[in-house]
């Protein structure tokens, strides 16, 4: 399911290249679907879009919104954050 939803926002993409981006958010709201459905599962993913989609209003200040750390990726960081801390007291 999430190829299909990834070839969709691919094409989208690809159909919207010359119009003005008006995403007040960084990285696009359709660049953060793709990272999302790239990193988690359908629903995840479409909870995660959904709620970026409804955040990008004309209220919104917008900015620097990734998508959150994957939970491997976090805890591979954290380990080995805490595997340097410890080389440097030894």
């Amino acid at each position: 399911m999430n190829k299909l939803i990834i070839k969709m926002i691919k094409g989208y993409q690809a159909a919207t290249v010359n119009k003005n981006p008006t995403c007040r958010y960084r990285p696009t709201c359709s660049n953060y679907a793709l990272d999302a459905y790239q990193n988690y599962n359908f629903f995840y993913a479409t909870l995660l879009t959904i709620w970026r989609i409804l955040r990008c209003n004309p209220f919104s200040k917008g900015g620097y919104d990734p998508i959150p750390k994957y939970k491997k990726i976090l805890k591979a960081e954290l380990l080995a954050e805490a595997n340097k801390k410890k080389e440097d007291t030894l």
